[in-house]
């Protein structure tokens, strides 16, 4: 004879954790976006969630790659900080808060293209 079969039972168990930028970190971020446009050096932006993970990613012009990505990962799963700012997929900056790895964009970066 047929049975009901529970399938939750033999599918893994993979909790998705769903991470966005809160307030505070959004009114940072497009604060920092807004002075280098204003400089003339940024020119558009674009926020993506993924799995267990929220990507701002910044452009030179609309049609380029990002010049810079600033990712957040859920808290505590990362062991060097939840926050990292990579540049071509290089990491940058790593850190525990949004407002130490965004001190990178303090000084003056410039890309070296390839």
């Amino acid at each position: 004879m047929s049975g009901v079969v529970n399938l939750s039972k033999y599918r893994r168990s993979r909790k998705r954790r769903h991470v966005c930028f809160n307030r505070l970190e959004l009114n940072k971020l497009l604060s920092l976006y807004s002075s280098r446009v204003i400089r003339g050096e940024w020119k558009d932006y674009a926020i993506s969630h993924g799995d267990g993970v929220s990507e701002f990613s910044i452009f030179r012009n609309s049609i380029d790659r990002p010049a810079f990505t600033v990712i957040k990962y859920p808290p505590g799963s990362h062991c060097k900080g939840d926050y990292i700012v990579y540049a071509d997929n290089r990491p940058l900056k790593q850190g525990e808060s949004l407002e130490s790895v965004l001190r990178i964009f303090e000084r003056e970066l410039k890309l070296v293209s390839p």
